[in-house]
């Protein structure tokens, strides 16, 4: 337990008056002061998180009511204080709960989720931009933040292979990122429809249809909820052995709409350039012409695969994207941000159109046309963080040849991983590696593997601390067979090696071989 402090913390009062606690300039992190006694505070932090750091694994060993205990024992009574105990001492604590009970993505052996170690560069771009604390909707909540947004977006759509009429936003997620797109989508099919959403509601829509492969991420069944569609808006499309959507099931899908005619709307096709549980890419040239062919719009959820454009080797995997109509971006994936980092861009930035707003306080018409104006139009938020300031300075810190070396690195490791997994006898590899991610599973004396005990190995390694893998569901027998339960490496750390895949396997088969004998 650390100890409370021995005296309340008593901040300097005001002039003339005993009874307001005054707070000094070095209190707010903004001014000159503030960003001096900042960077005082995170020294001292970070000096008393590393010697509290872990080196036994990526996870604190234990239980997790063990784990979750521990840490908020350390954080003392659920209560908020009548007095505070200082900025040394709460950092002191919160440095000590955080580093002794949280999560090391820096450690070779954290591969279970879309979720790298960060840029150190990105952390301090964002510890700068969080002391700004400037915001996205309009010109005077922050001139230079709107400056370095507008900035990277165009860098990234110009990677993407737009041109100048091109535009997009910054989102909380990838999640908010596809329902901005569909919420787009649904209000161009509903425009070629003569139905106006934003007075009516979707009722004009009649039946209105989002299609997306079968392991597409659950934030599109999600966003047709929030956007009144209903989740059975969601037409699954049947993938390949190598978890794609298939064209030609596509293909049947839009001439079934067309034969329906105006029974039905189609919003839009979805496509997956990386899917969270396999890493695999659609055939995106193929997508594209059938969802040109059948006036649909095409939103492309490249979250975890755009980061692959930074790569010469990986690029051409996402060969077609520039035929989206919109896509959905998540650097705190491939990328090594700090979370969040997600965008939309579209192809024609005037499809924002609709959430276009004009509010008295904010952005009213004259001092629009004057130039203040911000991108409360472009958003569902209002307040929005500066998450494009760390994405700037790592752009600018490692350029695409740096990072696309990172890329590489981890693009590497799971093909080192694949060829691992073939080699032992008593694991399964279920799919390759197409970016960074590897599933497999342990098979043991059992053959064909058993889901209780490749459900049951994995807590076993998260309890132990020493190895973080993910998991996710297969059907390994054909489309109709159940789902297998399969284990999942993620791998975003450029600074791990071939023997740290290594470590990581044996110790998925030791877990595997003792929970065989418990």
């Amino acid at each position: 337990m650390i100890p409370a402090a021995t005296a309340p913390y008593q901040p300097a009062t005001a002039a003339g008056d005993g009874a307001i606690p005054a707070i000094p300039p070095s209190a707010l992190a903004g001014s000159r002061e503030g960003l001096n006694e900042l960077i005082t505070l995170m020294a001292r932090t970070v000096r008393d998180a590393l010697a509290e750091t872990r080196t036994t694994g990526p996870l604190p060993p234990g239980a997790p009511h063990e784990v979750l205990a521990a840490a908020r024992d350390l954080l003392g009574p659920a209560a908020v204080p009548e007095y505070g105990s200082g900025p040394d001492a709460a950092l002191h604590r919160l440095a000590t709960v955080l580093t002794r009970h949280g999560l090391d993505l820096s450690h070779p052996h954290a591969a279970a989720h879309l979720q790298p170690p960060p840029l150190a560069v990105a952390v301090a771009a964002d510890a700068l931009a969080t002391a700004g604390n400037a915001s996205l909707d309009t010109y005077d909540s922050g001139p230079a933040t709107l400056a370095v947004e507008g900035w990277v977006v165009e860098a990234l759509a110009r990677m993407a292979g737009w041109g100048p009429d091109a535009g997009g936003v910054f989102t909380p997620g990838g999640s908010m990122s596809n329902l901005l797109a569909l919420l787009l989508a649904r209000e161009h099919a509903a425009g070629l429809r003569g139905v106006d959403t934003r007075r009516d509601g979707v009722a004009g829509l009649p039946r209105p249809v989002v299609l997306a492969s079968e392991v597409a991420h659950f934030s599109v069944q999600r966003a047709c909820a929030a956007l009144g569609l209903g989740e059975t808006a969601v037409h699954q499309v049947a993938v390949d052995h190598r978890y794609r959507m298939r064209p030609d099931a596509l293909a049947a899908e839009l001439a079934q709409l067309t034969q329906l005619g105006s029974a039905v709307t189609p919003v839009a096709v979805v496509a997956t350039a990386g899917t969270t549980d396999f890493g695999s890419i659609d055939p995106l040239p193929q997508i594209a012409a059938l969802a040109a062919q059948h006036r649909v719009w095409l939103h492309v959820d490249a979250a975890y695969g755009f980061g692959a454009l930074f790569s010469d080797r990986m690029a051409p995997l996402l060969a077609g994207l520039a035929a989206a109509d919109s896509l959905t971006l998540d650097l705190h994936k491939i990328g090594w941000q700090p979370a969040c980092a997600s965008a939309v861009l579209l192809r024609d930035a005037a499809r924002f159109s609709p959430l276009n707003r004009q509010v008295a306080y904010l952005n009213p018409v004259d001092d629009a046309l004057a130039g203040y104006d911000g991108l409360l139009g472009r958003s569902l938020q209002t307040t929005r963080r500066a998450d494009t300031v760390k994405i700037a300075a790592t752009i600018l810190a490692h350029g695409r040849v740096g990072l696309g070396g990172m890329v590489d690195v981890c693009h590497d490791l799971a093909r080192y991983a694949q060829r691992r997994i073939d080699s032992e006898p008593a694991l399964d590899l279920v799919s390759p590696a197409q970016l960074s991610t590897v599933v497999f599973r342990y098979r043991g004396s059992r053959a064909g593997g058993d889901s209780v005990l490749n459900s049951a190995l994995r807590r076993r390694l998260l309890r132990s601390g020493r190895a973080l893998v993910g998991r996710t569901e297969a059907r390994l027998d054909g489309p109709t067979a159940p789902a297998s339960v399969c284990l999942k490496l993620t791998l975003l750390n450029p600074t791990a090696h071939q023997h740290d895949i290594d470590t990581l396997l044996d110790a998925v088969l030791a877990a595997g071989r003792d929970e065989e004998q418990s």
